[in-house]
C-alpha cells in the first residue's frame, strides 16, 4: 500500500534524516519513535504531500505521490487522511459539520449515513449536533479520527495524537484506536515518543537514531 524509498530531510543545511526506507500492506499500523527533531513529523508531511524533501519518493497504491523529494500530486488528492496532537476541529462547527467536512460533497443522506456509522464505531453516538468545546480530550480525538476516517483515506497518518492525555485515558483511547484501525483495515502511521504506545497500537514499530530508521 506504502512505499517510501530514500527519503531524505535537511533543515537549515543540517541533515536531519536520510535514506528513509518503508514499506507498508494494507491494513498494516506503523509506529514512527524517535527524539525530538529527529525528522518524525517531516515524514508524516512529506508523505502528506504538505513539506518537500532533499530527496524521496513515495508511492501509495502504486500511485507515485512524490520523485527525488518533489511533489507530484497534490495534498487534497493523495487520499492521505492526518490526526493531529491538538485534534485540530473547527471550533465553530458541530460534530456533525467536522465529520462531514472531508465529504461535504456527498448527497446530504449518504453523509448522513456516513457520519452515523463514524459515530456508532467511536462509540460517540447522538453527539452530532454538539461543538468541540463542549466535549472531553479524549471525545474530540476520537471526533478528530472519525474525521480523518470519513472519506476511507488510503493511508492514516497520526502525529503524537495522544500525548496530550492523561495516561488512563490515553492507554484507553489507543486501544480504540487500534481496534478501529484494524475495522476499516486502515494502513496507518503513528509518530510518538512513548515506546509503550507504539508497542501497544502497532503492528511493527521503527526508531530514528543517529538519522536512520531502524525497524525492530
Amino acid at each position: 500500500m506504502l512505499a517510501i524509498h530514500n527519503l531524505s530531510v535537511v533543515y537549515q543545511n543540517n541533515i536531519v534524516l536520510e535514506g528513509f526506507d518503508l514499506s507498508l500492506e494494507q491494513g498494516e499500523i506503523f509506529a514512527l519513535l524517535g527524539d525530538s527533531g529527529s525528522g518524525k513529523s517531516s515524514t508524516l508531511r512529506f508523505i502528506a504531500g504538505l513539506d518537500e524533501a532533499a530527496n524521496g519518493d513515495v508511492l501509495l497504491d502504486s500511485v507515485q505521490l512524490s520523485r527525488d523529494g518533489i511533489h507530484l500530486v497534490t495534498p487534497e488528492n493523495r487520499e492521505v487522511g492526518m490526526v493531529f496532537q491538538d485534534y485540530a476541529l473547527f471550533p465553530h462547527m458541530t460534530v456533525f459539520k467536522n465529520i462531514s467536512f472531508g465529504i461535504h460533497n456527498l448527497a446530504s443522506d449518504t453523509q448522513q449515513q456516513r457520519v452515523a456509522e463514524l459515530l456508532s464505531m467511536i462509540g460517540l453516538e447522538g453527539i452530532e449536533s454538539k461543538y468541540p468545546h463542549q466535549l472531553s480530550g479524549g471525545e474530540q480525538q476520537r471526533v478528530s479520527l472519525a474525521r480523518a476516517l470519513a472519506p476511507s483515506p488510503k493511508i492514516l497518518l497520526m502525529d503524537e495524537p495522544f500525548s496530550s492525555l492523561d495516561k488512563n485515558h490515553r492507554d484507553q483511547l489507543v486501544s480504540q484506536v487500534r481496534h478501529i484501525l484494524k475495522k476499516t483495515n486502515t494502513t496507518s502511521i503513528l509518530v510518538t515518543h512513548d515506546i509503550n504506545e507504539a508497542n501497544a497500537l502497532a503492528d511493527k514499530v521503527g526508531k530514528i537514531q543517529n538519522k536512520r530508521l531502524t525497524i525492530k
